[in-house]
This record gives structure tokens, C-alpha cells and sequence, in this order.
């Protein structure tokens, strides 16, 4: 391999904001208000990829109850709503689930919780389906999350999980290079199996503001895998989805759409409850 080359016109590799994790009120709470903005455009990945990705891979039923697990404002939970179905949502962020509250949907109930321990009334609930979008990576015990999940879900209920791709969007630890020699941008990987914990400056480029950050911890798809199968699931679904973005010009266009088609934004597991 060539010597490495940063890609600087980078196909999509900013991670850019995942839902509000539930486990880091403090940090959520204090980016609420920026992220509630940024996903009011209509181009966000979340409206373009991840929303109808998780909407197929749930497949939501007039008169089913789903949970949200670190809800955020509510912009997913709406979708599910649309359905006729009820949703519960909670997230450890205040502010987020005043927004979502506010939204006022028809047969969805919001809760300010930690998903690493439950809300006592969500406990005694049974829900048909649940899923947790874009947080599961800002959430330090999977274990828990995956075993407080297993208690409310019904035999057979899925739970959806989506996280930017561990394999390929590893913060501080992947990035994009261009081979001047075949002309092709390529993927470089520093690390992988090694699990980590990852602060991510939330508001990069604001001069005189305090750092926002949250936490991002990184680990391999096995450690997801194994931490579902000790709750009692098994998946049944794994879909990796691409960007829907496209460049049009520039001298490098063609091998930034070659790469954008060829290395996942995102990944989404299904699992369902066996025992």
C-alpha cells in the first residue's frame, strides 16, 4: 500500500450527531437544543437512511406498543406512531423528552430515564417491539441495556438496533486515504477489536464557546452479538446501509461515489427474544 494520503474531500465521514444516548444526561442534555435543530432539516442521514431502514426492519402494527430506548425528540417515535401503533419513549436527556412531549402524538408517552436502569413503570409494561437508534454506541453497559430489554419484550418481539458501523467509523481511528496510484479513495482502519471509549467534541470549530462533548464507545460486532445472546436474543436481520449522498464534480467525484457505495455509513441488527 502506498503511503497514506488523507482524503480530504471526505465521502461522508463525519459522524455527525446520533440520537441522544440515554446513560449521559449531562452531555446530551447540554447539546439538546443543537440537535433538535439539526434534525429539523428534511437531508439529514436520520430522514434519508435511517428512519425508512428501521421502519422495514420493525415493521410497525396498528395496535402494537413499541419502546423507544433513548428516544430523543421524538422525530422516530412520530414515524412509528403513524402506523396506529403506541409508543413509550424515554431518554435520559430532560429537555430532549419536553420536546418530544410537546409534539403531541397521538397515543405516545414520553419518560426521562437512564437505559441502563429502567424507569420502576416501564418494568412492568409488555411492548411488542423496541428499538434504539443511533445511542446504543454512547452507552457504556450494552449488557444492561439488552437485559432490562429482554424483560418487557414479548416472545418472539424484535429489537431493532442501529449504530454508526463499527467496522468502518471508528472515531479517531479510521479515515479516508487516496492512492494516487489507482486513483481510488480507500478505507484505512488503525484499530478495531480493541474496545474503546471515545470522547466526540460536539461543536467543533466555535471559538470562545465551552466543549460540548459526549461519549462514544467503540466495540467490535462480536461484543454486540455476544451481549444480545447472554440477554436471550438472537438476531435475525443485519443490514448495512450506504450514503445517499453523491458528488457531482470535483476530480475525484467518481472514486468518492465508488467509495460511498462501497463502505456502510451504518449498521442494523434484529434481534428477537427466545427465551
Amino acid at each position: 500500500m502506498p503511503k497514506f494520503r488523507p482524503h480530504r474531500g471526505k465521502p461522508d465521514d463525519r459522524l455527525g450527531p446520533t440520537r441522544p444516548p440515554s446513560g449521559q444526561p449531562a452531555g446530551w442534555q447540554n447539546v439538546a437544543r443543537w440537535y433538535s435543530s439539526y434534525l429539523e432539516s428534511p437531508d439529514t442521514y436520520q430522514e434519508q437512511v435511517v428512519f425508512p431502514g428501521v421502519l422495514k426492519l420493525l415493521a410497525p402494527k396498528a395496535g402494537a406498543t413499541y419502546l423507544d430506548i433513548g428516544c430523543g425528540e421524538g422525530s422516530l417515535a412520530q414515524k412509528i406512531a403513524a402506523a396506529g401503533s403506541r409508543v413509550v419513549g424515554f431518554d435520559a436527556a430532560p429537555m430532549l423528552v419536553e420536546k418530544a412531549r410537546r409534539r403531541g402524538i397521538p397515543g405516545a408517552e414520553f419518560l426521562v430515564g437512564d437505559a441502563q436502569r429502567w424507569p420502576e413503570t416501564l418494568r412492568a409494561r409488555r411492548f411488542d417491539g423496541a428499538i434504539c437508534v443511533l445511542a446504543i454506541q454512547n452507552i457504556k453497559d450494552i449488557r444492561a441495556v439488552f437485559g432490562e430489554a429482554a424483560k418487557v419484550l414479548a416472545p418472539g418481539a424484535p429489537l431493532v438496533l442501529v449504530l454508526n458501523h463499527p467496522a468502518f467509523r471508528i472515531p479517531r481511528q479510521s479515515d479516508w486515504g487516496w492512492d494516487e496510484i489507482k486513483k481510488i479513495i480507500y478505507r484505512r482502519l488503525d484499530r478495531y477489536l480493541t474496545p474503546l471509549d471515545i470522547p466526540i467534541l460536539m461543536n467543533p470549530g466555535q471559538r470562545g464557546r465551552k466543549p460540548l462533548t459526549t461519549m462514544s464507545h467503540h466495540r467490535p460486532l462480536q461484543d454486540y452479538v455476544a451481549a444480545l445472546a447472554a440477554a436471550g436474543f438472537a438476531v435475525d436481520a443485519l443490514e448495512e446501509w450506504v450514503s445517499n449522498r453523491a458528488s457531482d464534480s470535483g476530480p475525484r467525484a467518481k472514486a468518492e461515489n465508488r467509495a460511498r457505495a462501497e463502505f456502510p455509513l451504518f449498521l442494523a441488527l434484529r434481534a428477537r427474544r427466545w427465551k
